[in-house]
C-alpha cells in the first residue's frame, strides 16, 4: 500500500487530478469517504460549464475557468459522458447593473474569449422569447455549456481506474502523519503511506490540511437549494440564463439541464453544518420569486425534485491550489463556482505543482485515453433501438419509464460500480423522470441485489444508514402486529 501519488477526495476536482496522473508511470490511489465516487458536492452540482468571463482575470479561479472551459470537448468526445455547448445569458433588469455587464465584457477581451458580445432587448426577445420583457440588456456567451456532473465524475475515476489508479471508496481518512520520508494515511480499513498526498476534500478540506498540521484556511459551507422542473417545460428556455451576480454568488439561474429539463435555483445561504442538505419553503419561495423575474412563465407546480449541496467556499472566495509548508502536501481546497469548469485545469496544475516538487514522472507508452461509452438506450434513434435489442436482450425490458431506461443499462451501471440506488440512479437517470422512482425502484433494488448478491435489506440509497427496506417484524416490544406488517425506517 505504497503509493507516489495519494488523493483524497473522489469528487470531479479528485476524479480529474486521478486521471490526469494515470498518464504517468506512477503508483496512484484516490481515497473517498462515501460509499461511491462523486456523491459529496459533485452530487448536487448546477452542470454548468461556465463560458470563461465571470471570474476575473487576476484571480486563480479566473484563469482556471477558462483554461478548464475548452477541455470539456475532448474529454467528453474521450470518455462517453453528456456535454453540450448552449450558451449563456447574463441579464440586466435595471439601468444600475449595466456595469456588471460591462465588467464582464471586459473580462471576455482580456481572456480572449471568442463570440461573447451585448443584447439589445430586441434580440433577447428573439431569441428567448419566454424571458421577461423587463430585461434592458444581456451579456451572451457562446462558451458556456451543459453537463451531467456525476456521469463526467463516474467516467474520470472509471478511467483512471482502467489506467491502474486504485479507487478507495467508504476510506474516510482519520489522520495524517508525515514520517520524515513518507505520508502514512490512516484509514479505517488500511493504513496506506505515499509520497505526496493531494488534499481535495472539498467541504473538509481545511480539516485535512490540519491534520497534516498546515490547517491555515476554513472552509466555509454555502447551501444552495435547487428545483428540478417537469420536462413539459423543455425547450421553454433554451440557453443557461444568469442574473448579474454578487460578490458571493452567481445569483438564481435557470439552467436547461444536458437532458432536456429545466433547473432552477441555486440560493446562497451560509451554513455551519457540512452535512445539512435540507431544502425549505423559504428556499422555494427565494428561488421562484427571482425566477419569476426572469421568465414569468415558470411555476412552483412543475417541480417534479428538489435537493440541496454545498458549496465549499473559503477565505477570500479564491481556490487555494499549491504545496504547503510540509514537504509533499499539496492543497486544491476552496474549489466552488467554477470549480466543475475548472476541474480539467486544476488537474494540470496539479500535475506541473508535482514536476516542480521533483516527483519523476514519465509518461506511460500504455495509457487509454478513450473508454467504452456507455448506453443510453433513450437518446439511440428508433432503428438504433431495434439493432441494439435485437443483439443484447438485456435491453428489451424498460426499468424506468419515465427515462425510458433499459434493464441492459442499470446492469451496465452495476457492473462499472454503482453499489447504491443513487449509484444507479446518477449512472443512468432511472428515477429521476416525473415520478421520481415511484415505478422503477424496486426493479433497480431487484438487480442490485441480485447482481451484488444482496439481501434487499442490505441495500441503501446512498450508503450508510440509508437503508431502504427493513425486516419484517411480526412483533415489536410485546406488540403484535398483524402478519406482513414491516416496522421500522424506511
Amino acid at each position: 500500500m505504497l503509493y507516489d501519488v495519494l488523493i483524497i477526495g473522489g469528487g470531479i476536482v479528485g476524479g480529474a487530478i486521478a486521471r490526469e496522473l494515470s498518464r504517468y508511470e506512477l503508483r496512484i490511489a484516490l481515497c473517498e469517504k462515501e460509499v461511491e465516487v462523486g456523491f459529496g458536492a459533485t452530487k448536487a452540482n448546477s452542470g454548468i460549464i461556465h463560458g470563461g468571463h465571470h471570474a476575473a482575470p487576476d484571480t486563480l479561479k479566473g484563469r482556471l475557468e477558462w483554461a478548464g472551459n475548452q477541455l470539456w470537448d475532448e474529454l467528453a468526445a474521450e470518455l462517453g459522458f453528456g456535454f453540450e455547448r448552449i450558451g449563456e445569458l447574463t441579464v440586466a433588469l435595471y439601468d444600475e447593473q449595466t456595469p456588471v455587464l460591462d465588467r464582464l465584457l471586459h473580462h471576455a477581451a482580456v481572456k480572449g474569449i471568442p463570440g461573447v458580445e451585448l443584447w439589445t432587448p430586441e434580440r433577447i426577445q428573439q431569441e428567448e422569447p419566454a424571458l421577461s420583457h423587463d430585461i434592458i440588456a444581456a451579456v451572451y456567451a457562446p462558451t458556456t455549456g451543459v453537463v451531467n456532473p456525476y456521469e463526467a465524475c463516474y467516467a474520470l475515476a472509471e478511467n483512471a481506474a482502467q489506467n491502474g489508479v486504485d479507487i478507495l471508496t467508504g476510506f474516510p481518512v482519520l489522520r495524517l502523519h508525515w514520517n520524515g520520508e513518507l505520508w502514512e494515511v490512516m484509514t479505517p480499513g488500511a493504513r496506506l503511506a505515499s509520497r505526496f498526498v493531494i488534499n481535495a476534500a472539498g467541504l473538509y478540506a481545511d480539516q485535512v490540511a490540519a491534520m497534516a498540521g498546515v490547517g491555515n484556511f476554513a472552509i466555509h459551507p454555502r447551501k444552495g437549494q435547487e428545483y428540478l422542473l417537469d420536462k413539459r417545460l423543455r425547450g421553454l428556455v433554451k440557453r443557461v440564463i444568469f442574473p448579474c451576480p454578487s460578490p458571493v454568488s452567481k445569483g438564481i439561474l435557470i439552467i436547461p439541464t444536458y437532458d432536456g429539463t429545466l433547473m432552477v435555483g441555486p440560493t446562497a445561504e451560509d451554513t455551519t453544518d457540512r452535512e445539512d442538505r435540507s431544502t425549505s419553503a423559504e428556499g422555494a419561495r427565494t428561488v421562484f420569486d427571482a425566477v419569476r423575474r426572469l421568465a414569468p412563465g415558470i411555476n412552483e407546480k412543475d417541480i417534479i425534485a428538489q435537493f440541496a449541496g454545498l458549496r465549499a467556499s473559503a477565505d477570500g472566495e479564491d481556490f487555494i491550489i499549491g504545496p504547503t509548508a510540509r514537504r509533499g502536501f499539496i492543497n486544491a481546497a476552496g474549489i466552488q463556482s467554477p470549480g466543475l469548469t475548472a476541474a480539467p485545469a486544476i488537474a494540470r496544475m496539479i500535475v506541473e505543482i508535482l514536476q516542480a516538487e521533483n516527483l519523476p514522472m514519465t509518461l506511460r507508452n500504455d495509457f487509454v485515453g478513450r473508454a467504452p461509452h456507455p448506453v443510453h438506450f433513450a437518446a439511440l434513434s428508433t432503428q438504433e433501438q431495434i439493432a441494439l435489442t435485437l443483439r443484447h436482450p438485456r435491453y428489451r425490458r424498460i426499468v424506468c419509464r419515465c427515462e425510458t431506461v433499459t434493464e441492459g443499462e442499470v446492469i451496465d451501471a452495476i457492473e462499472r460500480g454503482a453499489s447504491t440506488l443513487d449509484g444507479i440512479k446518477f449512472r443512468t437517470r432511472a428515477g429521476m423522470g416525473r415520478c421520481q422512482g415511484g415505478f422503477c425502484t424496486i426493479r433497480c433494488m431487484e438487480l442490485l441485489s441480485r447482481l451484488r448478491r444482496l439481501p434487499m435489506t442490505a441495500l441503501t440509497k446512498r450508503g450508510a444508514d440509508s437503508w431502504l427496506v427493513c425486516e419484517r417484524q411480526e412483533a415489536v416490544n410485546g406488540d403484535e402486529r398483524a402478519p406482513g406488517i414491516e416496522v421500522g425506517d424506511a
